[in-house]
């Protein structure tokens, strides 16, 4: 069944029978508690420790998801209400991305970010459907209701997302539209045609595939994070030409989703594979290797990789998960949950 999905997903006919049946608990009690008690605030507050401990759309979006993952549903709801008070204030229905501590006021960008959006949305629906629940359902389809209207642009016959609605398009940047492909959670897509079958979300996956397969820029072929889609697809103007912290999600999204191009997949594992076993930051246009990152979060990544293409179980010490930095622990999370629950011989 899981393979006749996959060719469904690569063709772009998502059933609805894609996500009918949800697990339960993919992420452990006391991975949570671990989680939660270094990132989660008592007020349902996502704190990204690495980045001056602000909140943002990204990091609510993962704490949901995470939630729904541990089947725990009054951190779900805690997350929900500081999401829906604090971030979700735009007149268009998407969040603000950004929530800062230390300003006055703590919206210091209303700008959305898109993959925020994204994760609230696929979050919400999920748990609507785990746990019977309409109120998370509607939230959901509103949310990606909006997102379809503001985000959702067609460039040279294909379905793209606009990073945030302010500031990415032909009339903001010479060099626009820009995107950022580790803004495609393709796992999303067939739960939001569900909900929202107006919208044509596989066509959006499959332009976001065909888009990974055509940016592998330099002697690794790997996209940069931003990335100019105007005339011919490049990196963007203005940005690090670097396949960076934003752009290691891609591989990853790319197997939480069941997505079976093991072709895209090796291309990425050797683009990303460090020279001591983690994973590699590059130059895309150079090839140089600026950071290569140790933290377990990252390199579950490239393993879980190995796993995939070639059956290599996780190294011992990835199967143990302790919290770092908000951003590799949420990584490592990720990874863990679909291994339980998709890829049993990794582990």
């Amino acid at each position: 069944m899981r393979q006749i999905l996959q060719v469904l997903l690569l063709l772009g006919a998502l059933p609805a029978m894609a996500h009918a049946q949800e697990t339960n608990g993919t992420i452990q009690e006391s991975e949570w508690v671990a989680y939660k008690e270094r990132f989660v605030a008592e007020n349902g507050r996502v704190i990204d420790d690495a980045n001056g401990r602000i909140s943002h759309s990204e990091g609510q979006g993962y704490g949901l998801l995470l939630a729904l993952l541990a089947n725990d549903r009054a951190d779900f709801a805690r997350i929900s209400t500081f999401t829906n008070t604090r971030l979700l204030l735009r007149d268009d229905g998407l969040a603000v991305w950004k929530w800062d501590p230390d300003a006055e006021p703590h919206v210091s960008d209303p700008n959305n970010a898109s993959d925020g959006d994204l994760l609230i949305a696929y979050a919400l629906a999920r748990a609507g459907t785990q746990w019977n629940d309409a109120r998370f359902t509607d939230a959901a389809r509103q949310i990606a209701t909006a997102l379809a209207d503001e985000a959702i642009f067609e460039q040279n016959d294909r379905l793209m997302l606009r990073p945030g609605v302010v500031g990415f398009g032909a009339d903001d940047r010479p060099d626009g539209p820009v995107v950022n492909l580790s803004y495609w959670v393709f796992e999303a897509f067939p739960v939001l045609a569900e909900l929202v079958p107006a919208v044509d979300w596989n066509a959006l996956g499959r332009g976001g595939l065909d888009l990974a397969r055509e940016a592998g820029f330099g002697a690794r072929k790997l996209p940069s994070d931003w990335i100019s889609i105007a005339d011919e697809v490049q990196p963007a103007e203005g940005f690090p030409a670097e396949f960076s912290y934003n752009a290691v999600r891609i591989p990853l999204y790319l197997m939480r989703a069941g997505l079976d191009d093991t072709a895209l997949l090796r291309r990425f594992r050797e683009g990303i594979a460090g020279a001591n076993g983690g994973l590699a930051l590059v130059d895309v246009r150079s090839g140089e290797v600026k950071e290569e990152l140790m933290d377990a979060g990252y390199r579950i990544i490239p393993a879980l990789a190995d796993c995939v293409l070639d059956g290599t179980p996780l190294p011992a010490e990835l199967k143990q998960f302790a919290p770092t930095a908000y951003y590799p622990s949420t990584l490592h999370l990720l990874g863990l949950s679909y291994a339980r629950e998709e890829q049993q011989q990794c582990l």
